[in-house]
């Protein structure tokens, strides 16, 4: 190898690890402060006497309207990538302080609408962005890395108010999160200025296992699974803290659970990513719902700490590998039109986000017991992942058939 090509080589993994750093730091501020700092802060806001559960109840469902939202919006604006996140990370940091700076319902429900709009903007662009630029650097393997930013966003966001929630009142918190979330913003708003587009990267004729023979329009599949990922996703994420609520009285198991949470998805991102060069996506995606269904199943069938823990790490241990896994996928079948087909993607997460809370109320008014109506509702979300896991084996099975009979 002579000295030019060494010098190329060292540029490109700087390039990569760069790309890597501001992903990581922006999905970390519009996800994990942004999207799900709400979660260790609504105590903090009952506490303070400013929210009660109806008011909390209202802001989460402003929020997955906001995020479902901005998720059909990306999929249809005609703008760069850089510029929608530069967008995203610049609505979530004066929408989070703005939080903290009024003390009407009104204004925190548009908020939080805006702060799901934002939120889905920089999902959507950090990921065509990222990992546009991470394929056409050959370094895809970095893929855990990028997305380790949602959940090293939850762990910090978590850590921040678990630290200093007994000696500040939360809107000061809001306020102090936005502070963070700016420090925070500076690198990827600097870098994506500076890298706007990755360079495209031709696919070979004979496209790989994992892209084998989809186009753009073949995804619809996809996006269903996405989001009945979404539909099972949500019902644990919102009624497992509850749980443990009633089984533990010490209020510190409540505020590490958070910073748990983010650290496990954070770490299986980064695990994951590291097997997925020998490993077909699909079927990551599939192993990965399978074991998502079995954490929503476990506090439906056994309730205890045991299964609560127990599902919190499943649950929390598979979110974002499905999320890193599903955009790799979508992106692979994208052909040039990244930023729509992930937008569809995140929509329909949003869709199913939103579906989750009101099958469970559906069901309420037909048993005798909101512990009963939880139980079937959590059983409906791992049956529809356990029937997208089995479409996506399905799926990788019929397109390796194709490939063999090509060849």
């Amino acid at each position: 190898m002579d000295s030019t090509t060494l010098s190329i080589d060292r540029g490109a993994s700087r390039t990569a690890v760069a790309v890597c750093a501001a992903s990581l730091a922006a999905l970390a501020v519009a996800m994990g402060i942004g999207r799900f700092a709400f979660t260790p802060l609504f105590p903090l806001m009952v506490r303070d006497g400013l929210l009660d559960s109806h008011a909390g109840a209202m802001l989460a469902a402003a929020n997955y309207l906001g995020y479902l939202a901005g998720a059909l919006a990306a999929s249809r604006l005609r703008i760069r990538p850089a510029l929608l996140l530069a967008l995203g990370l610049a609505g979530t940091v004066l929408i989070t302080a703005a939080v903290g700076w009024t003390a009407s319902a009104f204004w925190w429900n548009l908020l939080r609408f805006l702060a799901g709009v934002m939120s889905a903007w920089t999902l959507v662009a950090t990921s065509a962005w990222g990992l546009g630029w991470l394929a056409a650097l050959g370094r895809a393997d970095l893929s855990g890395v990028l997305f380790s930013g949602v959940g090293i966003g939850i762990a910090a966001a978590g850590l921040f108010c678990l630290l200093l929630g007994s000696a500040w009142p939360s809107p000061r918190l809001w306020t102090g999160l936005a502070a963070l979330g700016a420090l925070a913003s500076v690198f990827p708003l600097v870098l994506s200025r500076s890298l706007p587009a990755p360079p495209a990267v031709a696919l070979p004729s004979a496209a790989a296992p994992n892209a084998a023979g989809a186009a753009p329009q073949r995804s619809a599949g996809l996006v269903a699974c996405y989001t009945l990922f979404g539909f099972g996703y949500i019902l644990p994420a919102t009624y497992l803290p509850a749980l443990a609520r009633q089984l533990v009285d010490d209020p510190r198991v409540f505020g590490l659970a958070w910073p748990v949470f983010g650290t496990a998805a954070a770490v299986s991102t980064v695990l994951v990513s590291w097997r997925l060069a020998r490993a077909n996506r699909l079927r990551v995606w599939a192993g990965a719902h399978v074991l998502m269904a079995a954490g929503v199943l476990l506090p439906a069938v056994w309730t205890s700490l045991v299964s609560v823990t127990l599902a919190a790490l499943l649950v929390g241990g598979t979110f974002m590998v499905i999320t890193m896994v599903g955009m790799q996928e979508a992106r692979a079948r994208a052909e040039g039109q990244a930023t729509r087909v992930l937008g569809r993607m995140t929509a329909g997460f949003a869709l199913g986000q939103l579906a989750g809370p009101l099958a469970s109320a559906g069901i309420a008014k037909l048993t005798a017991t909101e512990s009963g109506a939880l139980r079937m509702a959590l059983m409906l979300s791992a049956l529809g992942l356990l029937a997208s896991a089995a479409y996506l084996w399905r799926l990788r099975s019929h397109e390796r058939s194709i490939n063999q009979e090509n060849r």
